[in-house]
């Protein structure tokens, strides 16, 4: 009993001696500069009075002693648009910072700005005052005024009208957004739309969607998540859900980082001079639909960039349909994948004709053996054509056809000879081919003549390159 007592005494003796010691601890001016994880802190795009996520910077001690930092605020002060924790106080001016030698303190930021136009930046700076010198750690951030679609249980997020998207402000949408019946969205250049997660975008029956970018000013259709980290991270939000009978004109959009690009059922599209990237599943997953496509660039898709289901009428002229990823590499990473049947929602399995494939002047390639491959079920119609033309392609076994001695259906193309990307890696994509590709000059002067500028207005009628890319 003595011992346990004598021992419950020294526990406590200690604990006052070290609280003691704490308290006696002195902090010195800083002698040297301070080190920090970053330099700037470029946070992701914000829309207007919403806040944005929380970024932090560590600061450095690397000297061998503990140190008082005089002062740290916002360059800005309480005009800034940017808020600042540091080490647990919120606030934009602080003084007498302690930090213990060889440790870090953290500072998080955030930004919760009142946009003044369109697009504007946003910059301040925390400052770091001190003997030894100023320091500072910029922030960054570009500010967007938005308009919010939100779906709730008593809004179903509905257009009911025709309606017309300017870029005069970013388009959020929270859930999913539904062009009624008979409806048509209008969406003009330089718009951006941009998906919270799980979130969408659906063309009822006999609705039309027109997305009508321009070379030098894009409509971009992507994730909210505006950090470009996301830029390569699919899943972000769904899909474009085109209903039996609806339309999409699309010309001069960037859509990526969703699960399925795309989503069309007994619709018709055409689309000219877009990109399609970024997508868990497939990019485009049509269904028992119409698509022409032409200057078309795709990446970077998890089962294929595009699968066609239950037959259609399909054409892609002067496309390059690539698929290289290296945080899908489990997944099929087909360019094309075609079958004439089709699992519905039910369990049950479809089947439909496919009238025409015409893949034409084009790439279709993968780090995959197969780049192509056809199911085709007997007894169904299953044409296709691939003409002047360049494909990976690893035998009939895999691919579901036959590329030599097979005259009415491949044509004038090349099989397993590398493009030669500039860069096929989704971060930093250019999926324009290299001075010696093999692609250059193999494409028919007739076919071309259908698609006379590439995808950035570069004639292409004499000598033409596969692909979207003179």
């Amino acid at each position: 009993m003595k011992f346990k007592l004598l021992l419950f005494c020294s526990f406590w003796v200690l604990v006052f001696a070290v609280s003691c010691n704490k308290d006696e601890i002195s902090f010195d001016a800083p002698s040297q500069e301070l080190s920090f994880s970053r330099d700037t802190v470029f946070c992701d795009t914000v829309y207007h009075q919403v806040r944005s996520e929380t970024y932090a910077v560590k600061v450095y001690n690397n000297e061998d002693k503990d140190i008082m930092i005089p002062r740290i605020s916002l360059e800005k002060g309480a005009a800034s648009l940017y808020k600042i924790n540091v080490d647990g106080k919120a606030g934009h001016d602080f003084t007498n910072v302690p930090l213990r030698k060889k440790d870090s303190l953290y500072i998080y930021v955030e930004i919760a700005p009142q946009a003044t136009g369109p697009e504007a930046i946003a910059e301040d700076r925390v400052v770091f005052t001190s003997p030894a010198g100023q320091q500072h750690v910029t922030l960054f951030s570009v500010v967007q005024d938005a308009e919010f679609f939100i779906q709730t249980p008593t809004n179903p997020n509905v257009l009911s009208s025709n309606t017309t998207w300017t870029n005069n402000k970013a388009k959020i949408i929270y859930g999913d957004l539904t062009i009624d019946p008979s409806v048509t969205l209008d969406i003009q250049a330089g718009t951006k739309v941009y998906f919270h997660k799980n979130s969408g975008m659906k063309v009822a029956a006999g609705g039309t969607l027109n997305i009508n970018g321009t070379q030098s000013d894009q409509v971009i259709m992507r994730g909210d998540r505006n950090d470009s980290y996301y830029d390569t991270i699919p899943k972000n939000w769904n899909s474009i859900r085109m209903a039996a009978g609806s339309l999409l004109n699309m010309n001069h959009t960037r859509l990526f980082g969703g699960t399925r690009g795309l989503e069309m059922k007994q619709a018709s599209a055409i689309i000219k001079n877009s990109f399609i990237h970024t997508f868990q599943e497939y990019g485009i997953y049509a269904v028992a639909s119409e698509i022409n496509g032409s200057n078309l660039v795709m990446n970077n898709c998890g089962e294929a960039a595009i699968g066609i289901f239950k037959g259609g009428n399909h054409t892609y002229t002067h496309s390059t349909i690539a698929n290289y990823s290296a945080t899908m590499g489990s997944l099929n990473r087909l360019g094309i994948f075609a079958t004439n049947e089709w699992k519905n929602e039910s369990g049950q399995t479809e089947q439909g004709a496919l009238q025409n494939l015409n893949i034409l002047n084009s790439i279709v390639y993968s780090d995959r053996d197969d780049s192509v491959n056809f199911e085709q079920t007997p007894g169904q119609q299953f044409q296709y054509r691939i003409q002047n033309s360049s494909i990976k392609y690893a035998g009939a076994s895999g691919s579901g056809f036959t590329f030599d001695n097979n005259p009415m259906n491949v044509i004038q193309s090349i099989k397993n000879e590398d493009p030669k990307f500039v860069n096929y890696f989704a971060a930093q994509m250019n999926l324009r081919v290299k001075a010696d590709s093999p692609a250059r000059n193999k494409g028919a002067v007739s076919i071309a003549a259908t698609v006379p500028t590439d995808i950035v207005g570069a004639t292409r009628t004499t000598s033409p390159t596969l692909g979207a890319y003179q």
